[in-house]
């Protein structure tokens, strides 16, 4: 397929690439070296399907034929080829798309497209006519999260809420490796996949927020405004960007709730500390548990593992498990453990004061698997070890006078 017609007297003549009209035109002008006013009529009995490549950041890059329309002629256009090769990634540098187009005498010729502007002037001129052998690369760029939102709503974006595949890792209840849908997801119990919900709200592709719940919830210490997203390019470099959830939760920004895609690894880094006012917002954000569980133990009317709201106070668990047991509860003081993000485990001595709002010092944020100790007052631990002694004398004294109340039976 050389794109040339052998013709009487003309010899070969080079067609490819012109339209019908066109190409009527440049035999005419042939002929009229050899004629006086040559009448050429060229009629196209069947268009064969062009191939068309596309590499990059596109979802499904490979080679396509494209069939084509006898009676327009029409040839695809950049856009839709992109489109029917599953749309750009979210990283596909649109300012500086390429068209790779072969020479009749070897080599190539690099076409340049900015499709950037095609989407902001909606100027045609930007999207390219293809041809017969033409290649479209699209480069890659870095995550822009002001731009994104523009480049998943485009015709040639593909279907991003279609499910994807997500790893998961850091200060979250769950990680590991999640297929994560555009369906609202809500964790319930800490460290439990959220689950889906019926609301009028369901659909929109996969976030990272939406990835949080469906992996349990964060972890009290999660430090929300440095959340790294690292992500595959086809070139198989790994990029990282942040994205701030605490700007979402603050200030509405959407855009820092990024779309997924299949392949990305999510980190939650951890803080050393968290202000109480900071705790109870994240505490109530939607990618937070709606549960935590505290074990209370010791001198408490139902001692056990309550459900609790996260961040609830220390006073608010005591109370939950029933209150303190007047008669034997040390009420001065209790002691919290409590399990740390590098492993280690703590004691604190707290002073409780029921009246007393979110502290650190006296009335601290619980998180989930704490263990609360409530100890016995000093007289009912002299009771428990005179209790210990006595019984077994009682179990003797009772033996030696079982012939006694045997013999009062007669």
């Amino acid at each position: 397929m050389t794109g040339s017609l052998n013709l009487p007297l003309a010899g070969r003549v080079f067609v490819r690439g012109l339209t019908v009209e066109q190409a009527t035109a440049t035999l005419a002008s042939v002929y009229a070296q050899y004629l006086r006013r040559p009448t050429v009529t060229i009629s196209l009995l069947q268009r064969r399907p062009i191939q068309i490549g596309v590499a990059g950041e596109v979802r499904s890059p490979g080679t396509y034929t494209v069939p084509i329309n006898a009676e327009t002629s029409q040839l695809p256009r950049v856009t839709q080829m992109l489109e029917t090769a599953g749309g750009i990634t979210q990283i596909a540098d649109l300012r500086q798309v390429q068209i790779r187009r072969p020479q009749p005498t070897g080599g190539e010729q690099v076409i340049n497209v900015n499709l950037w502007e095609l989407l902001q002037t909606g100027n045609l001129a930007f999207d390219a006519t293809l041809r017969d052998g033409d290649t479209i690369f699209v480069p890659e760029t870095s995550v822009n999260l002001a731009e994104a939102p523009l480049l998943n709503n485009t015709s040639f974006s593909g279907d991003v809420n279609l499910p994807v595949n997500v790893s998961i890792v850091g200060e979250i209840y769950r990680p590991g490796t999640y297929t994560v849908t555009g369906s609202p997801a809500r964790a319930t119990e800490a460290g439990l996949p959220g689950q889906n919900q019926s609301l009028s709200s369901v659909g929109g592709p996969p976030t990272v927020t939406r990835a949080i719940q469906v992996a349990g919830g964060i972890k009290p210490l999660a430090n929300i405004r440095q959340v790294q997203v690292k992500r595959l390019t086809r070139s198989a470099q790994e990029q990282v960007f942040e994205v701030d959830l605490w700007a979402l939760l603050q200030d509405g920004d959407a855009r820092q709730d990024a779309v997924l895609q299949s392949g990305d690894t999510i980190v939650i880094p951890a803080v050393s500390a968290l202000d109480p006012a900071t705790a109870s917002q994240l505490g109530s954000a939607s990618f937070a548990p709606d549960e935590i569980q505290v074990n209370v133990v010791g001198e408490v009317i139902q001692p056990g593992v309550v459900q609790l709201s996260p961040n609830t106070p220390l006073n608010q668990a005591i109370l939950a498990a029933g209150g303190f047991d007047n008669r034997r509860a040390r009420k001065g003081n209790v002691q919290l453990i409590r399990l740390n993000v590098d492993g280690t485990v703590s004691r604190q001595e707290i002073d409780v004061d029921f009246t007393e709002g979110l502290s650190d010092a006296n009335n601290p944020a619980l998180r989930d698997s704490d263990v609360i100790i409530v100890s016995p007052t000093g007289w009912s631990t002299f009771s428990d070890t005179v209790s210990d002694v006595v019984q077994p004398l009682e179990n003797i004294f009772s033996i030696f006078t079982l012939p006694f109340r045997f013999l009062r039976l007669f």
